[in-house]
């Protein structure tokens, strides 16, 4: 009697024991599935990578000006030269149409 008793508290405990397991791939599952939809939120969320992409060109850019005043000022003469001169084609453009 006792070797029954013995064998049905084994499958009891084998049965808790599975049911403990299959409790812990459960959230090992959500956890992995969590974590792939953030990783997903971050790359298809374009607002926020640009926000994050412009906060980071700002700080390099005024990295810049602090380090090398002259060759920013001169950058910043060329770009406005740059936007100056392809408006300028643009209307040119515009106009002799």
């Amino acid at each position: 009697m006792a070797a029954a008793t013995d064998a049905r508290l084994d499958k009891k405990q084998q049965r808790n024991l599975t049911r403990i397991q299959a409790h812990d791939n459960a959230r090992f599952a959500r956890d992995q599935l969590a974590g792939t939809l953030s990783a997903l939120e971050e790359k298809l969320n374009v607002p926020k990578r640009v926000a994050r992409a412009t906060g980071r060109a700002k700080r390099r850019v005024q990295r810049f000006a602090d380090e090398q005043p002259g060759a920013a000022i001169v950058v910043a003469v060329g770009v406005v030269a740059a936007v100056g001169v392809g408006v300028w084609l643009v209307v040119r453009a515009t106009l002799d149409d």
